[in-house]
């Protein structure tokens, strides 16, 4: 069972009616740290919550890549 943080992390800034999956990714430690990093920023600066940033990000990448 997921704990709580996860559960949280998951309804949390969650698009209207969407249930969210996990992705799991293998990058550089440099990569893993500026994503954070990167996201981490982006809540601050922007109030929205880290799962709407993550969503964005992926977001992007497929469409940047006509996905």
């Amino acid at each position: 069972m997921k704990d709580k943080s996860d559960r949280d992390l998951r309804t949390k800034g969650c698009p209207a009616g969407q249930d969210l999956a996990e992705i799991k990714l293998f990058v550089s430690e440099d990569l893993y740290r500026a994503f954070h990093r990167c996201v981490w920023i982006l809540v601050n600066e922007t109030g929205r919550s880290q799962v709407e940033i993550m969503h964005e990000v992926v977001h992007d990448f497929l469409v940047k890549h006509g996905c």
